[in-house]
């Protein structure tokens, strides 16, 4: 716990950046009642009824120090999945930093060996000699700040398995145009949202 502690205390260094990496799923649902037209004066009306359409995964970016969040939706979540997510890191996303202080927790996919099932060695060295690893303990999850941005995405933006396009569109607006700091659960200053 205190290494991820004195990561988060280091001084914002934008050679080093900080980032938190977290994941999770989602369930998509459709419809299978159509909902009642909204009447004057009453709120919308839908059937909790649905046909279950899948599943989502969510790799979440942090940087708190440089106001940035990432949001990376896929169909699955492999260590192959994680390795790209690396790759896009250093190459994409930061690819002037020396070196990237990651913060992420112990799971099972969240490893060096996972560069190596994905790129020739070559490759995987040079991604892993740019990343600088610190894993939260068993159980303490809750100190990857990444973990507290995705609740708050799933509160704000996803609703029992849709996402709500015009709801996250509206506080990425909101934010954007506020200049409000990611700190802030009501805004989406740096957002982006991408599926591949």
């Amino acid at each position: 716990m205190e290494d991820v502690l004195d990561v988060y205390g280091r001084p914002h260094d934008s050679r080093y950046p900080q980032v938190c990496f977290d994941e999770s799923n989602k369930e998509q649902h459709r419809e299978v009642v159509e909902p009642l037209p909204v009447a004057s004066g009453q709120p919308a009306r839908s059937e909790s009824t649905y046909e279950r359409n899948g599943v989502s995964n969510l790799f979440m970016f942090f940087a708190p120090l440089e106001n940035w969040r990432h949001v990376k939706v896929t169909d699955r979540r492999t260590t192959i999945d994680w390795a790209q997510c690396m790759k896009e890191l250093v190459d994409l996303h930061f690819p002037d930093a020396e070196r990237i202080v990651l913060v992420q927790d112990t799971l099972n996919t969240h490893l060096p060996a996972s560069l190596y099932a994905a790129f020739p060695p070559e490759e995987a060295k040079r991604i892993w000699d740019k990343l600088e690893f610190h894993y939260t303990p068993k159980h303490g999850s809750w100190l990857n700040m990444a973990e507290i941005e995705l609740s708050v995405l799933s509160r704000q933006c996803l609703d029992d398995g849709y996402l709500t396009r015009r709801r996250y569109g509206a506080r990425r607006r909101r934010g954007r145009s506020a200049g409000t700091r990611p700190r802030q659960r009501s805004n989406g200053a740096s957002q982006q949202l991408t599926h591949v």
